[in-house]
């Protein structure tokens, strides 16, 4: 009867046939591994009046969130670009996109932001 309760009560966790997948990165759609290749990005920035919200938030590879950044300022991510499809959109991001995909999902590279934008 004690198991049953645990059970009942979730102590034990999920079945292994229910564990949560892991997550995927919205933009290249590899899987996001937990440490430092991992970064939250805010669709709408928190500069642009964007909040800390699951629906403004997502997990992406470090790779592809700075990769992001590096392209558009943040007025244009708010305006233009608060959407996957819309970035996916853009030739710059698919033709990285393109790229990323062929990397480990632990890859972590350094964009560098253009001198101006």
């Amino acid at each position: 009867m004690v198991a049953k309760r645990r059970l009942r009560a979730g102590a034990a966790g999920p079945p292994s046939w229910q564990a949560e997948a892991p997550p995927l990165c919205p933009l290249c759609g590899r899987v996001v591994l937990a440490g430092p290749s991992a970064d939250v990005h805010h669709w709408v920035p928190r500069s642009e009046g964007g909040r800390t919200t699951p629906e403004n938030t997502a997990l992406m590879h470090r790779v592809c969130h700075r990769k992001l950044h590096a392209t558009f300022s943040e007025r244009e991510l708010a305006r233009d670009y608060a959407h996957p499809l819309a970035l996916l959109a853009h030739p710059e991001i698919a033709s990285f996109v393109r790229w990323v995909q062929r990397q480990p999902p632990a890859f972590n590279d350094v964009s560098r932001r253009p001198a101006r934008r």
